[in-house]
């Protein structure tokens, strides 16, 4: 089992962009990508939990899970600072207030996106 989880939608670009440009520190281990669209026996599991994967991605590490803009708050902690992107994200969601803020116009921008697309939602 890996370090860090992160379950995110595959089919999104902005969210595919993102989990692989992130640069996750070292020290966090190892870091497994999970597609929500995918049979990965985690995303069951959250989905038994009612959690909706379209409202947004979630990380587990150490046994706590972050959702939504907790998530993404919370990656930009772990995130290295290299790279002007990585820097760009991690002043805007280390701030957790300004990370909830903004997340829903992100998950918005995400959802029209996926429709113009011809995307369908996660089942």
């Amino acid at each position: 089992m890996s370090d860090l989880q992160i379950v995110y939608d595959g089919d999104c670009p902005f969210c595919t962009r993102y989990v692989t440009m992130a640069r996750i520190k070292k020290s966090v281990g190892t870091v497994e990508l999970i597609d929500a669209r995918s049979d990965h026996p985690i995303v069951a599991e959250i989905k038994a939990k009612g959690i909706d994967l379209n409202e947004g991605m979630l990380a587990r590490y150490k046994g706590a899970e972050y959702f939504g803009a907790d998530c993404i708050h919370f990656l930009s902690m772990l995130s290295s600072r290299s790279g002007l992107m990585n820097r760009a994200m991690s002043v805007v969601f280390s701030n957790r207030s300004v990370a909830r803020f903004m997340y829903p116009i992100l998950r918005f921008g995400r959802n029209t996106t996926l429709r113009l697309m011809g995307r369908a939602p996660i089942s």
